[in-house]
């Protein structure tokens, strides 16, 4: 035994393999325990695919699944509503195998693939049933798997519905204004001795009534009623100059048809690739943009007869010096850059700051494949994934960038964030992860864009500085599982090799994460089953334990194999080192969304002990006024005793009794971090154990182990069959 402990500790502290003692992990497709039931996610009911389809709401986001449930709901009634749900369930299933197998199309064609191929195989009623589901789904539009193109799709989607609003309400805008002013130089020439001569008013009458009418004539009785003075000429050609500039302008496509032809006056690309491009574009058509702005203000002033020269045109003249206001911008076309963080270099990364603190309306999609380079496994570093990843924070400290960070898997449910950040009027960073890398492993990208969210690898979250003025209005972080907790802590049944069943919580860190990529092989060694015993801990546990010197217990992983079978594997430091690092920026953007808020807390301490003061001066006079007892008397009855001189009674516990001495607790989060279903806080912000069957007797040890006061009581396991209890009883001892 001393033997296996000692390749263990020296397998974490240099990752070095003792083959007599612990196995390579390489062949034998490891997985988190947790992903056992996530081999195949086509027979799942999912978010995956998405329709992206112009007119469902306002993002034109929906998912396959919300679709065939609401045709569902529509149609499936009656005596064949049981008939009609399983045909579409079925369909559903198809059409999701269809799409993650590569099939491309609209969600209507992919629909006739899927019911075609299944139509041979099910029963007569089949078409009725396909037909009126079909009927009761009024949307189309190409469906998106969760793939590495997604977050470039969804984004580019939902921003060009933004796009295609804006034109048509400036389209409406600028068509109203030339039309405006047209009338006005019109109604001006028609004064005119031009337009009252008589050829001009046969021209308007025709020549069905030539012979009628007496043009010359009426020409000279108009001409004695014309104006003496007309427009002034300084005028027409403000005029005539503003429907140029509207004509002309190239920031949205014009109305005109033949306008429309001319390449020109073809719409200016607001899609880019790479920032550069993008700084170039805005900057050599700020002028143009500066002057169209101009015209539409002085537009409005012509139309209103406002305009007035002696007090305008010097004021007109610096319009735009310094600059639009967002409002302003907002009329124009916002931007989009879809960069790739594999390809971001130093340089192009200063040029992504310059835009996210321009102010413009530049929005950025940053799209990470990998969060970890192979170059870097060995060392344990930071790939150039989660090096991107910290561009989010970056921004977020410009103050008035809008910062969405998530997962690809994560994007239906954030949508109308996405929306928000689209239609923010100002800079705006989209970082997403699209889990692309997890193919190498064997692993669908959905999987790993939500194992990476889970891990604290990549959190997601939203800074809207629209949203109010302060951290608690402009942060969102509830998106992330249990927010409160470092890691998540999840359900994990199975079998044992008695074929009993066996549940147990696991968390699931950013360890699980990496072991769940085969680049991290070597950083993994198997444990045998019969050299399982107490010096094999948890991850979470290892990361809790302060180690001084030679560890004596080791982190270790729960993994199933590709044929389903469990298995232990102990990880060295350098993921260990990661997890800690991981951890403690997910300590950082707890604080910032308000979880356990390190400000609050000391307030709340604070507080507590002022209260408690208080409350010890106020019961002080009622002691001091209480009469003594006589030594000889006989003790006082509870009712007898004042209220404010009793002591209070110390609470008695079976020494096999779990207990937690709340009355001592100093509310430092510790035992909530192990498993808060299974502790958890009084009126007081005091610990007690809440439910003693919500978690297992590794963690009440886990728990008294990592206590800053020593106040909480092990007692004895519940469960005589729990894994490792010779070790944990003796751990346990001390705090008994």
């Amino acid at each position: 035994m001393e033997a296996d402990t000692q390749a263990q500790v020296a397998f974490f502290l240099t990752g070095r393999r003792p083959s007599e003692y612990l196995d390579a992990v390489d062949g034998l497709d490891l997985r988190p325990a947790l992903f056992a039931g996530y081999r195949d996610l086509t027979p799942l009911r999912y978010d995956f695919p998405l329709v992206l389809d112009k007119g469902v709401g306002p993002t034109g986001v929906q998912s396959l699944s919300a679709l065939i449930d609401s045709a569902l709901s529509t149609v499936a009634r009656g005596a064949d509503a049981e008939r009609i749900r399983k045909h579409g369930l079925r369909l559903e299933q198809d059409i999701r195998a269809l799409v993650a197998s590569g099939t491309a199309g609209s969600f209507s064609a992919i629909w006739d693939i899927a019911a075609n191929r299944l139509s041979p195989q099910m029963d007569a009623a089949f078409e009725d049933s396909r037909k009126r589901l079909r009927a009761a789904i009024k949307v189309d539009g190409e469906l998106a798997d969760c793939d590495a193109a997604l977050p470039g799709r969804v984004l580019r989607h939902v921003w060009g519905l933004g796009q295609t609003q804006k034109a048509a309400l400036f389209r409406k805008k600028i068509d109203r204004l030339i039309l405006k002013l047209s009338d006005i130089l019109k109604s001006e020439f028609e004064r005119s001795a031009e337009g009252l001569s008589s050829k001009r008013l046969q021209a308007s009458v025709g020549t069905g009534y030539a012979q009628v009418f007496d043009f010359e004539k009426m020409a000279g009785l108009l001409a004695k009623t014309q104006r003496k003075q007309g427009m002034p000429e300084s005028r027409k050609a403000r005029i005539n100059e503003l429907l140029k500039i509207l004509r002309t302008q190239r920031f949205y496509p014009g109305s005109d048809a033949a306008a429309s032809k001319d390449p020109a006056l073809q719409p200016y690309p607001i899609l880019f690739e790479h920032c550069a491009d993008a700084l170039k574009a805005y900057r050599e058509r700020l002028p143009r943009l500066l002057e169209l702005a101009k015209a539409l203000v002085i537009a409005e002033l012509e139309i209103e007869g406002e305009y007035n020269p002696s007090r305008h045109d010097a004021m007109f003249e610096a319009y735009g010096a310094t600059g639009l206001d967002a409002q302003e911008l907002a009329t124009f076309p916002d931007y989009m850059v879809c960069l790739d963080a594999a390809s971001l270099t130093a340089q192009e990364q200063g040029r992504l700051m310059e835009i996210l603190s321009s102010g413009w309306p530049i929005k950025v999609l940053l799209q990470i494949d990998d969060l970890h380079d192979e170059a870097d496994t060995g060392e344990g570093g930071l790939g150039s994934g989660l090096r991107s990843r910290q561009l989010a924070s970056v921004a977020m400290g410009l103050n008035d960038v809008y910062v969405l960070q998530s997962s690809s898997s994560n994007l239906f449910q954030f949508r109308e964030r996405v929306l928000k950040g689209v239609t923010y009027p100002g800079p705006a960073l989209f970082s997403v992860y699209s889990g692309a890398n997890g193919r190498k492993s064997g692993l669908a990208p959905y999987l790993m864009a939500a194992a990476a969210m889970e891990s604290r690898a990549f959190p997601a979250f939203t800074y809207d500085p629209s949203a109010g003025a302060n951290w608690a209005e402009r942060f969102y972080l509830d998106a992330n599982t249990q927010v409160e907790l470092d890691w998540p802590v999840k359900d994990f049944a199975y079998e044992d090799e008695q074929h009993q069943s066996v549940s147990e919580d696991l968390s699931f860190t950013l360890v699980d994460f990496l072991a769940s990529d085969r680049r991290y092989a070597s950083h993994l060694a198997r444990v045998p089953r019969e050299k399982w015993n107490g010096s094999l801990i948890r991850v979470e546990e290892s990361l809790a334990r302060e180690r001084k010197g030679l560890p004596d217990k080791i982190p270790s992983l729960l993994m199933i194999d590709g044929e389903n079978r469990l298995q232990k594997v102990i990880v060295d430091q350098s993921l260990i080192r990661q997890a800690g690092r991981c951890r403690d920026m997910w300590h950082s953007l707890q604080e910032l969304g308000g979880v356990n808020n390190s400000h609050a807390q000391k307030l709340l301490a604070r507080e507590q002990k002022a209260w408690a003061e208080q409350l010890k001066e106020s019961q002080a006079p009622a002691v001091a006024a209480s009469a003594p007892v006589p030594a000889a008397s006989a003790p006082a009855t509870a009712a007898e005793t004042p209220a404010a001189a009793a002591e209070p009674v110390e609470e008695q516990h079976s020494p096999d009794e779990a207990y937690i001495e709340t009355a001592r607790c100093s509310t430092c989060n510790e035992c909530t971090q192990v498993n808060n279903k299974m502790f958890a806080y009084n009126g007081n912000q005091q610990a007690y154990i809440a439910d003693i069957n919500a978690g297992t007797y590794a963690q009440l040890v886990q728990a008294a182990e990592s206590c800053q006061v020593a106040i909480i009581h092990p007692g004895k396991p519940r469960n005589p069959n729990e894994p490792g209890l010779e070790e944990l009883l003796k751990r346990a001892e001390p705090f008994n």
